[in-house]
């Protein structure tokens, strides 16, 4: 019996794409280690992001042949993609996989191992693709929680993104195979889902028309499914229709995530993002009309090509209006490939480290805030996992609005998978409330 060491770079779709690659290898009957124990073979799921993406994607893949000189490294996804001579080029790689042929690892491998030919390469023309690369996933790492990936691709072409070049134009799963999918993770145990993608709020898009509300409903007729949580979604998709039926659904969880980027409409404009920041505040107060207490969170580009500090401010105003209650804060990294990196105005990284930083602050500040909201309220908690918290031992789990929580663990309860209701009353930690 082979063993096959893995580890993956990036976003919650490589997640998903890496879980399926290792339940494929399990079944095929490879033994999964620790990615730093010696093994026959190593998988990186490696991410192109940015240059730093880049980078990381290379440490890893060097990392593995240190581990085993005589080991097979296979490299896959999106660095591979955009970049399969650079990853190729040091001899470090054995096998090159590339976006939508993931699912055909096993095969990949095997054929490889007949013969040891170097180096071999398996990528498709993914910007003239319309095939959705079909996985179906059983088991996940996490034992309450799946993300479902739903769609693959993009058409949005931000200025400073490589990823409609990495992972191509927008392609739908199935709906049907989604549901399928479903219906055996929650068979398995499974209490909530997340759906992710690419781009979810394109999903149906290529079939002629946006599917993404007809199929919440659908996942949300499905018996044992308490939780239905989205990713990412587009600012333009939530309008109040779209919002109003979402409210109907009891098992969606009130809790949004719509990527800014930035609060300046020039900067938006330079960026190419297809909304301006007035706009992008009308979707965040329909949220609230139409949830209560709904949770916002956000993703925040500082230091882009051309920001000056008014700018700058623009977006920390906007930031402060919208209450965000976490905002994931990336300082502008120059990705090759794209149209930001040769825009004149390049900011020096002190300058965006002194820009993230406060932002950081306004995000604790609001963060807290938001928390403190849910003191001394009734909520509905899935606890996931006992852990060792604050000197005691806890079960910590999530509200619907993605607030963690904790309670203290009695003897013989397990609580791994069940909705608890209960009414948090004080803050355990910085960022867990005190269930009681």
């Amino acid at each position: 019996m082979k063993s096959v060491a893995l580890h993956n770079l990036g976003c919650k779709v490589n997640s998903y794409e890496m879980d399926v690659m290792q339940q494929r290898l399990q079944d095929r009957g490879y033994k999964i280690v620790p990615f730093d124990a010696a093994a026959d073979i190593y998988i990186i799921n490696t991410c192109t992001v940015t240059n730093i993406a880049d980078r990381k994607s290379r440490q890893m893949i060097h990392r593995a042949r240190r581990c085993n000189p005589d080991a097979v490294v296979v490299a896959v996804g999106c660095y591979v993609q955009t970049a399969a001579g650079e990853a190729l080029e040091d001899g470090t790689v054995d096998i090159a996989v590339g976006n939508n042929r993931k699912k055909d690892i096993v095969s990949i491998i095997e054929e490889y191992l007949k013969t040891r030919e170097q180096p071999r390469v398996e990528k498709i023309d993914i910007n003239n693709t319309r095939e959705y690369e079909e996985m179906q996933l059983t088991r996940t790492a996490e034992h309450t929680r799946a993300y479902i990936k739903i769609q693959d691709g993009c058409n949005q072409f931000c200025s400073y993104c490589i990823i409609p070049y990495a992972r191509g134009r927008v392609r739908s799963r199935a709906e049907e195979d989604i549901l399928q999918e479903v219906r055996g993770i929650v068979v398995a145990g499974y209490r909530e889902i997340v759906l992710t993608g690419i781009h979810i709020s394109s999903y149906g898009l290529d079939r002629g028309g946006l599917e993404l509300l007809q199929l919440i409903r659908k996942l949300h007729e499905i018996d044992g499914l308490k939780r239905i949580r989205l990713g990412s979604l587009e600012p333009r998709i939530v309008t109040e229709q779209f919002a109003r039926q979402l409210s109907a659904l009891p098992g969606l969880c009130p809790h949004f995530h719509l990527s800014l980027q930035s609060g300046s409409d020039a900067v938006l404009g330079r960026m190419n993002r297809h909304y301006t920041a007035g706009e992008y505040f009308q979707t965040t107060e329909i949220l609230r009309n139409c949830f209560r207490d709904p949770a916002i969170t956000t993703d925040v580009i500082v230091g882009f090509p051309g920001e000056t500090e008014e700018e700058f401010r623009e977006t920390e105003a906007f930031v402060r209006k919208v209450n965000f209650y976490e905002m994931h804060i990336f300082k502008y990294s120059r990705r090759q490939g794209t149209r930001a990196a040769m825009m004149e105005g390049q900011l020096t990284e002190a300058e965006k480290g002194r820009r993230s930083a406060v932002l950081a602050q306004a995000e604790e500040e609001m963060s807290r805030s938001y928390r403190a909201g849910w003191l001394n309220r009734e909520t509905g908690v899935l606890f996931e996992e006992k852990k060792q918290v604050a000197g005691g031992t806890y079960w910590i789990g999530h509200t619907p609005q993605y607030v963690k929580v904790a309670m203290e663990a009695g003897e013989n309860a397990d609580l791994s998978g069940q909705i608890v209701r209960g009414t948090p009353v004080g803050f355990l930690t910085e960022d867990i409330l005190l269930l009681k």
